[in-house]
């Protein structure tokens, strides 16, 4: 039985992306020239009486790229679960790549998002090679099966891998990969069908410095390109920031503090009611860190 593909080949090249020339094309679409590629307006989530998200407006353009901040439990995964259409609201209107959520087929809606975290973990098998890992996502599949795929897809698979440093490592199984390693891996994978928008969970959570630098540094590289989807990245730390990303949204106790220009509203003074301590936050290029004050 052959599984039908849902994507043109180049997988995830979209007739609404026009094709480039200058040697990248195969990556990434001109962009869909709309916007707002997602909208949020009076959003709320509630489970048990508790509200996850708490009358969240938000939205974001094409070309923008957003880091979403706050303390645990603050609703930061709940947003991209929204967003990428795994969740639907309690309360509140969602619009995703000119869609509205509750009257479009999120099956078709989610091949033109791609989603990194840690959830994805799990669901990939093991025995899997990376090259499997990253390809068996054109068909919106965890596990390889009786699929085949064209040269044009392996290709893009490829070129992916490759710009996020896993060119050596395209054989080995995805369960025998390091932490970093893994989470590059799976920003390729959510890069295959060519995603108009790219959500990205905690991409460096659990990393050691080296791996952390090194993710950050390929995110940069990615979120610099001008044909690269509009992105929005969950962290915990000022540090994960990489050059390239443009806005902020601070959110605590599921309610939006801030959501602006990073460089007007990535402040001490926001960062500091976010967290609920007082901290210090300093910029260095395009860098950013932060520590709290002294006691006493």
């Amino acid at each position: 039985m052959r599984v039908r593909r849902t994507h043109p080949v180049p997988t995830g090249c979209r007739s609404r992306r026009a094709a480039r020339t200058d040697g990248r094309d195969f990556l990434f679409g001109e962009g869909i020239g709309m916007s707002d590629v997602l909208e949020l307006v009076d959003v709320s989530v509630v489970r048990e009486g508790r509200a996850l998200v708490d009358q969240v407006s938000w939205s974001i353009s094409e070309g923008e790229r957003w880091v979403i901040l706050g303390p645990n439990g603050a609703g930061k995964t709940t947003l991209l679960q929204i967003a990428s259409s795994y969740l639907f609201p309690t309360s509140g209107k969602v619009s995703v790549l000119g869609e509205k959520l509750g009257e479009v087929d999120v099956f078709e809606l989610r091949s033109r998002i791609g989603l990194a975290g840690a959830a994805m973990f799990d669901k990939l098998p093991a025995e899997q090679t990376v090259l499997q890992t990253v390809l068996t996502a054109a068909y919106g599949m965890t596990v390889s099966w009786q699929e085949t795929y064209e040269q044009s897809d392996e290709g893009r698979a490829l070129a992916l891998l490759d710009r996020l440093g896993m060119a050596n490592l395209t054989g080995r199984k995805f369960g025998t990969l390091s932490e970093g390693e893994r989470k590059r891996t799976l920003i390729a994978r959510a890069l295959m069908t060519d995603p108009e928008l790219l959500l990205l969970d905690e991409p460096a959570a659990g990393l050691d410095l080296g791996g952390r630098e090194d993710l950050v540094r390929r995110l940069g590289a990615l979120a610099q390109d001008e044909f690269a989807p509009a992105m929005a990245m969950v962290t915990h730390h000022v540090e994960e920031i990489a050059p390239g990303f443009t806005h902020v949204l601070m959110i605590r106790q599921g309610k939006v503090l801030t959501a602006g220009p990073i460089d007007t509203e990535l402040t001490a003074r926001n960062l500091s009611k976010c967290f609920g301590l007082p901290l210090t936050l300093e910029r260095h290029g395009d860098r950013w860190s932060a520590q709290g004050l002294p006691l006493g």
